[in-house]
């Protein structure tokens, strides 16, 4: 997949490979025997920044996995700007960016005080967080937001067919995913509601009921933060559970570095790509790159084997939908801060990275934009707006025979898009 064309045999035998490899990944990871992946910090003259997944792999056709993964240790650059020590798995103060660092970042310090009111970003994820609401409050008291809960009407928490008590069993990794999605919403547009919507299991045909749930309950921004391998049925899955013109859905577009996965290759979908974002010295007073660790570790994108090129992606290296369209910062060494308390994985404040994180803050871009206008496809809105985004012109996420499909340039590239949020201007429409 990463040097022949997305149809060809070769492509087909290393996704067998692949398949055969998440199988047993995934055994381990169900028995928490995964060993946590390492990353290189932003500071090379700090320690290692390790992590590890917070949901199990794939293990069989149509079935999911979120984008979550979990600092374990190391320093992080959170860490590093504010000369605190390499405590990454401390469970007792953020070590992550926060709301102020993202919204610094991305431009959105005044809209995020001024915009929001009475928009609902929806959350779709698999199995039940019962801490969901608990969290969700330690998060926005600890930063200062205002609270979000049942009572006051700001958060609503609903299974895959909208019951407020009929919800899934409940799942420790995807319970963290869950308060990252979230937090990260909390932190880009603090002043919109948000509906959880919990799929019964990590199906696509479940998660996909849930999307159209979320879209039922009358959210105009729904963030999806997991993703799996393509196939043939991806056609099918767009019609039913994506396509709802004049609400913005965002996907994650994977955290296993170059290669496509389902539901980012949707042409109905805003796929969002990940960036490692540190401070630096410039006017913006801050800098991305192509978030990559090693060739199975970074951020997704590439040619998607199945799904038809929309109009409005006007790349002529590939015949069909590119991944990504936007992105957002996603690597672990440069995560953000997650409050999250259940199971095994929920001992209070983590840092988190994938492009899980990525998904919910343009999801939440969107929401501070404003109601995406009827028919409209939010997806486009970017294309046509490509000067109000950063520009993300250096890294690469793996090797690829047609170069921007894995490697950053000016302009369009897969890994990160068009780019990064610089304001509102490129999710109107």
């Amino acid at each position: 997949m990463r040097t022949t064309p997305p149809n060809s045999s070769t492509t087909r035998r290393r996704w067998r490979r692949v398949a055969s490899a998440v199988t047993a990944t995934a055994a381990l990871l169900l028995t928490g025997l995964t060993t946590a992946a390492q990353a290189q910090a932003a500071d090379t003259s700090s320690s290692k920044v390790t992590w590890t997944r917070s949901c199990a792999l794939p293990r069989h056709h149509g079935e999911m996995a979120c984008n979550a993964l979990r600092v374990t240790g190391g320093r992080t650059a959170f860490q590093q700007q504010h000369g605190i020590s390499a405590k990454a798995a401390d469970a007792s103060s953020p070590s992550g960016y926060g709301p102020t660092d993202l919204r610094s970042a991305y431009g959105l310090t005044s809209a995020a005080a001024n915009n929001g009111s009475g928009r609902t970003i929806a959350i779709v994820d698999a199995y039940d967080d019962p801490n969901a609401e608990s969290d969700l409050a330690a998060y926005r008291s600890h930063y200062g937001l205002p609270a979000c809960t049942t009572a006051n009407g700001c958060f609503k928490k609903v299974g895959q067919t909208g019951s407020t008590t009929a919800l899934p069993t409940a799942d420790s990794g995807w319970a963290g995913e869950i308060s990252l999605d979230l937090d990260m919403a909390s932190a880009i547009c603090p002043n919109c509601h948000i509906t959880l919507v919990e799929a019964k299991s990590a199906s696509m045909a479940n998660l996909g009921t849930a999307v159209n749930e979320a879209v039922s309950l009358g959210a105009k921004y729904v963030s999806n933060s997991y993703g799996g391998g393509e196939s043939s049925s991806d056609a099918t899955y767009d019609s039913t559970y994506f396509n709802h013109p004049g609400v913005a859905i965002t996907v994650s577009a994977g955290d296993a570095g170059y290669g496509a996965e389902y539901p980012a290759a949707s042409k109905y979908v805003t796929a969002v790509g990940g960036t490692s974002l540190s401070t630096s010295s410039t006017t913006r007073g801050w800098s991305e790159s192509v978030w990559r660790t090693s060739s199975t570790e970074g951020t997704g994108s590439g040619c998607s084997a199945y799904d038809t090129k929309p109009a409005w992606q006007t790349d002529t290296g590939c015949a069909k939908r590119m991944i990504a369209d936007v992105s957002a910062v996603a690597d672990p060494a440069t995560g953000v801060s997650v409050y999250d308390t259940y199971g095994a994985d929920g001992q209070g404040w983590a840092t988190y990275g994938g492009t899980s994180a990525s998904a919910p803050i343009i999801a939440s871009v969107y929401a501070l934009a404003g109601t995406p206008s009827t028919g409209s496809y939010p997806s486009t809105f970017p294309y046509a707006n490509t000067s109000t985004l950063n520009d993300v012109t250096s890294g690469s996420n793996g090797s690829c025979t047609t170069s921007y499909f894995c490697t950053a340039r000016t302009g369009y590239d897969g890994p990160t898009g068009l780019g990064t949020p610089e304001g509102l201007g490129a999710f109107t429409g």
